[in-house]
């Protein structure tokens, strides 16, 4: 009915999974919570269109974006839509091809895409490509469930 002083048997060599799970918990919650914020960059619904070849973005095309409250992303980084012209003269001034593809929200109304369309042509762009969301065409569809039956 006394204390033992010494330990009667081996030593255990449990890990302490608490803090660890303490700090998995913690690290989870930072990242829900980081993770929308990443993504809210550039938003916008390009128009559909049908019957079109995919042309994956590379890394050295310069992409104008324009979401649906008029603001500009250039390679899909936020700019001042008032540095605009400053922007594209600076890179168009480097480079051979001046081609610049242009991805607009679809409610955007025309105006706001073609005032962004001039800022460009004024600022050494000579080729401006719309960038669609693409769709199936009636067509296509049709004779692939022709062929499969």
């Amino acid at each position: 009915m006394g204390a033992s002083v010494g330990s009667s048997g081996p030593v255990k060599a449990e890990p302490n999974v608490v803090p660890m799970i303490d700090v998995m918990l913690v690290l989870l919650v930072i990242f829900m919570v980081v993770t929308p914020a990443i993504a809210a960059g550039f938003s916008a619904e390009p128009p559909k269109g049908a019957n079109l070849k995919p042309h994956p973005e590379e890394e050295t095309d310069q992409v104008l974006g324009i979401d649906r409250f008029g603001q500009y992303f250039l390679n899909k980084k936020k700019i001042e839509n008032a540095s605009l012209a400053d922007s594209l003269t600076r890179i168009y001034s480097t480079r051979g091809d001046a081609i610049l593809y242009l991805k607009a929200h679809s409610g955007l109304p025309y105006e706001v895409v073609q005032q962004a369309w001039n800022i460009a042509s004024r600022s050494g762009v000579r080729v401006v490509a719309a960038i669609t969301d693409q769709v199936g065409s009636p067509t296509a569809e049709g004779e692939a469930s022709a062929q499969n039956p």
